[in-house]
C-alpha cells in the first residue's frame, strides 16, 4: 500500500542524524526523499558499525543504512554554479527542503530560506540546529552535538544514578527528538499550505526539543523551587515506580495509583503495607520513599525475574523485565509488530534493521527500499524528474559537477 505522504517530494540536504531522522520518518510514510550529498557523502557513511560487502573489497556503514532507508541519493558539487543550478531545479520540483547545517552555511551557498522562498514561495523549508536560527547573543552560530543539547537543556542533570555524576541518555535523543518534532512541524506546515498555498520556515532547535520533553522537571522547579536531581530509575513523584534487583536480574514495577498499590502489596505478600499509615497514599509513599523502597528491595531480591513476572502477570500488574538489546531484537512482541525488519542492501545482502512504528490501518508506514549507495540515483533524478538530456548529464559529469 502507498504511504499517506505519497506525492510529496523532499530535497534533503541533511547529514548525520537529526534531519536524516526526520526524512526517514517522512520516507517511511511514503514521501519521496532525494538526498543531496557531496562527492564524499554524508559524514555518517564513515560511522560504524561497518559491514563488509560480499565482494570483500569495501565496507558500508550500518549507521548510515539504519537511518537512510527509503531514500534516493544524488551527488552534486554545490561549490559550482552549475551544481547550484541543479539544486535550484530540484527545489522548484519539491514540496519540502530540509537541512541541519549551521545557520550561516545555507546562506553562504545562496540557499537561505529568504532566497529559497523567492524561488518557490510554496516551499516548506525546515532547518534543524543546536540552538535554532532565531536566538540572542549569537547562539544560532554555535556548533552543537547531541551531548551539547542534552547538557544545555538540563536533561543530563536529571539523568543517572542518585548522587552520581550526570549521564548522557543512552541514545542520541537530542538529535532524535528534534527529528520527530521537525516531522510534526513539517506536516503542520503542509496542512497550512494546503489551505493557504503558502510555505513557511520550520525552525527547530535541538535544545528546545529537549526542554519541551522535560515533563514535570520544569514544573517542580517553578512551582516548588526544588532543583530536580538524578534519581536512577525512580520516578520523582510516584512511589514505587522504579526498577528492583531480583536474584538473577532486574524487574520494573511502575505502581501508578493506590489501587495498583493494594494489588502490588498482595502480590509481594505484604498486604499490611497497603494500610500502613506511612504508605497508604502516593504522597505518603513518596514522602517515605527510602524506607519503603528498602523494604520492597529486600522482598524482590528473594525471587528470580521470571518468578516475579509470573506473579505480576497473574495479578494484572504493570511490569517489565529489563531487556537488553539482544532480547529486544529477538522478542516475539517486537517482531510481531514488525519493529525488526529485513532489507536487501546492495553489495551486502540481507540485513536486519529497525522497522517503522507507523501502523496506520489504510496507509501504513513501511520500509520499502534499501539505503542508497552514494550517488546511486543521480542519473535517474536528473533524467526522469528534471528532464536533463543524456548529453547534458555526460557534460556535467565531465565538469565534475555531478558524480
Amino acid at each position: 500500500m502507498a504511504g499517506p505522504l505519497e506525492g510529496i517530494r523532499i530535497a534533503d540536504l541533511s547529514h548525520v542524524l537529526a534531519a536524516p531522522f526526520t526524512t526517514m520518518i517522512l520516507a517511511d510514510l511514503g514521501a519521496e526523499v532525494i538526498k543531496v550529498e557531496t562527492f564524499t557523502g554524508d559524514d555518517s557513511r564513515e560511522f560504524g558499525p561497518f559491514i563488509k560487502e560480499l565482494s570483500g573489497e569495501r565496507v558500508q556503514s550500518g549507521y548510515f543504512i539504519s537511518i537512510n532507508r527509503n531514500k534516493k541519493s544524488i551527488c552534486i558539487n554545490l561549490k559550482t554554479a552549475e551544481g547550484k543550478s541543479i539544486l535550484e531545479d530540484l527545489i522548484l520540483n519539491s514540496d519540502i527542503i530540509i537541512e541541519n547545517f549551521r545557520p550561516d552555511t545555507m546562506k553562504k551557498l545562496g540557499f537561505s530560506y529568504e532566497e529559497i522562498n523567492k524561488i518557490n514561495p510554496a516551499i516548506i523549508y525546515c532547518s534543524i540546529c543546536g540552538f535554532g536560527h532565531d536566538t540572542p547573543l549569537g547562539f544560532s552560530a554555535k556548533p552543537a552535538y547531541d551531548m551539547v543539547a542534552q547538557a544545555y537543556s538540563g536533561l543530563m542533570s536529571i539523568t543517572g544514578p542518585e548522587g552520581g555524576p550526570p549521564c548522557r541518555v543512552g541514545t542520541s535523543v537530542g538529535d532524535i527528538v528534534a527529528g520527530h518534532q521537525a516531522a510534526i512541524g513539517i506536516l503542520s506546515a503542509l496542512w497550512h499550505r494546503n489551505t493557504t498555498g503558502k510555505g513557511q520556515h520550520v525552525d527547530i532547535s535541538m535544545v528546545d526539543s529537549l526542554v519541551y520533553i522535560l515533563e514535570n522537571a520544569i514544573s517542580r522547579y517553578t512551582m516548588t523551587g526544588e532543583v530536580p536531581q538524578p534519581m536512577g530509575s525512580a520516578h520523582p513523584t510516584i512511589t514505587p515506580f522504579q526498577s528492583f534487583e531480583t536474584n538473577d536480574g532486574w524487574v520494573i514495577t511502575p505502581i501508578g495509583n493506590d489501587k495498583l498499590w493494594v494489588a502490588f502489596c498482595r502480590a509481594i505478600e505484604r498486604e499490611d503495607l497497603s494500610e500502613h499509615p506511612k504508605f497508604k497514599s502516593n504522597p505518603l509513599r513518596n514522602e517515605n520513599r527510602v524506607e519503603l523502597t528498602t523494604i520492597i528491595a529486600d522482598i524482590i531480591k528473594k525471587k528470580s525475574t521470571s518468578e516475579w513476572i509470573e506473579i505480576f502477570e497473574s495479578c494484572a500488574l504493570p511490569y517489565s523485565p529489563l531487556n537488553t538489546v539482544d532480547k529486544v531484537v529477538n522478542d516475539p512482541v517486537i517482531n510481531y509488530r514488525k519493529m525488526i525488519t529485513e532489507i536487501e542492501q546492495p553489495g551486502v545482502g540481507k540485513l536486519k534493521i529497525v522497522g517503522t512504528p507507523f501502523h496506520l490501518s489504510e496507509t501504513p508506514g513501511a520500509v520499502r527500499t534499501h539505503a542508497p549507495l552514494l550517488g546511486e540515483h543521480t542519473d535517474e533524478v536528473l533524467t526522469s524528474l528534471l528532464k536533463y538530456s543524456p548529453e547534458r548529464i555526460v557534460e556535467l559529469r565531465r565538469k565534475n559537477v555531478i558524480n
